[in-house]
């Protein structure tokens, strides 16, 4: 059977109403019945201790049986309830409405403590009447001793039924109050689920492609924030679908230009007609685009194995200061032959530090590179380390074109190139991240366009967690 979350939240709702109100219907037909019980109480308790009163006053001296036997009617001209007089053994002497006993002895609780000096009450059922009633007893006493019991008797039959017809009322306008209360909670189901339900509508026209469409927020409540965050999601969508665009138009771009590259040379070098001299050059052409299209590929599998989880880190002690010295070598050649002021400097007691080799060289020289493709002839290049308590902190610098204030936030995202044509696929940066992150480290990146770009990379010298 389909549930859905208006059934649940009015199946809920209608609970709450419901047992709220036969907690209170339960309390008010308590109190209706305590309140008719207790008037009937005080009212033979006031009648019969006027009649106690009366005894002692008059009759006190003569015995009880002389009192039945000359029908001296004093205990019940003030009441119109039934009257019976016991002896102090509680044997019945007298029956104003002359009912049959089938025992001549009373023990109810009210009798009981009465015949002990006290005046008492009780309800319960007698033979003689298909209604419970209400007795009130009250010792009759002689100098201090109890004598025998006066009891006022009276039949709670009418009043049950003024009762019962309350009870009915109430319980009438308790099915009252829980049908207009289940109306209620429909509307206010329905100011929860439609606002979900635009929300899902959009959601599903997002799932479909539409991404332009927006949830139109209504209320600044948790569905407000649902709606918010769908239209964020709808535009990071946007951007990385852009992003993914440009990337593919990217890769495709760096793809063909050596490939064409490639294919122009072995062309001609094919036709036969080439002379020694055109041939070196020809097959030097070919091998560099071969180790362009190399690299291209390479960067993408990286990529590809960080999005997948499927790169490991093969951690273990480095001398940091003879990486950095090697990877100066290598790429001291390119910078003299664009004329870059290429320095590196570290300190003496650089400390080892625990991490992956081969990773930590494919950092580094990631982001030399890209300071010297992005800094002109002449400009300055520079790399140093150092130790800052239980970390390393490298620093890439240049003088160089600096980078967008508006690209600065998305630098490290993937696919992101910004506005600098010279980038290759816009993944350097993204990979070159992921690896400090495996290392337990940060990278972050500083830049003023125009004026040059510094990237600081922070290691911890044990090692951090990697995935």
């Amino acid at each position: 059977m389909k549930s859905s979350i208006k059934k649940r939240l009015v199946g809920n709702f209608m609970l709450i109403i419901i047992i709220t109100v036969l907690i209170i219907e339960f309390f008010l037909f308590n109190a209706i019945r305590n309140y008719y019980y207790k008037s009937i109480e005080e009212i033979l308790s006031n009648q019969i201790a006027f009649s106690t009163e009366f005894y002692r006053k008059y009759f006190s001296t003569s015995r009880l049986e002389d009192i039945v036997i000359d029908d001296v009617d004093l205990f019940w001209r003030q009441t119109s309830a039934q009257v019976q007089i016991l002896d102090n053994e509680g044997k019945i002497l007298m029956d104003s409405i002359g009912a049959v006993h089938e025992t001549k002895f009373i023990t109810s609780g009210d009798v009981l403590d009465a015949l002990k000096g006290n005046k008492a009450t009780w309800i319960g059922k007698v033979e003689y009447d298909t209604e419970p009633v209400i007795a009130v007893s009250s010792p009759l006493k002689v100098e201090g001793e109890v004598v025998g019991v006066l009891r006022f008797i009276s039949s709670l039959r009418e009043t049950n039924k003024i009762i019962m017809s309350i009870y009915r009322l109430l319980i009438v306008l308790g099915i009252i109050v829980v049908v207009i209360s289940g109306i209620v909670s429909i509307f206010l189901a329905n100011t929860i689920v439609q606002p979900l339900k635009e929300v899902t509508e959009v959601a599903e026209k997002m799932a479909d492609g539409q991404l332009k469409v927006r949830s139109k927020k209504k209320f600044d409540d948790e569905i407000g924030k649902l709606s918010d965050t769908l239209n964020y999601m709808a535009e990071e969508l946007i951007k990385k679908d852009q992003l993914k665009n440009d990337f593919i138009s990217s890769i495709s771009h760096e793809l063909r230009t050596p490939l064409t590259s490639i294919k122009g040379w072995a062309i001609t070098l094919n036709s036969g007609k080439v002379d020694q001299s055109l041939l070196k050059d020809g097959l030097n052409i070919i091998e560099k685009e071969s180790d362009r299209l190399s690299d291209l590929v390479e960067e993408l599998l990286d990529f590809s194995r960080y999005v997948s989880g499927r790169i490991t880190i093969e951690k273990d002690e480095m001398n940091l200061i003879e990486s950095i010295n090697q990877v100066e070598k290598q790429l001291k050649l390119r910078a003299k032959e664009k004329n870059l002021d290429f320095s590196v400097s570290y300190d003496s007691d650089l400390p080892n530090i625990i991490g992956d080799e081969n990773r930590i060289k494919q950092v580094l020289i990631n982001l030399l590179d890209n300071a010297f493709k992005f800094t002109d002839e002449g400009g300055r290049v520079s790399l140093s380390a150092g130790k800052d308590g239980d970390y390393v902190i490298i620093k890439v610098k240049d003088n160089g074109q600096g980078i967008h204030e508006e690209d600065l936030p998305y630098i490290k995202e993937k696919f992101y190139k910004g506005k600098n044509s010279n980038s290759n696929t816009g993944l350097g940066l993204s990979i070159c991240d992921e690896i400090v992150k495996l290392h337990g480290g940060h990278m972050d990146i500083k830049s003023k366009l125009n004026e040059g770009t510094t990237v600081i990379v922070t290691l911890p010298i044990r090692g951090g967690c990697s995935k």
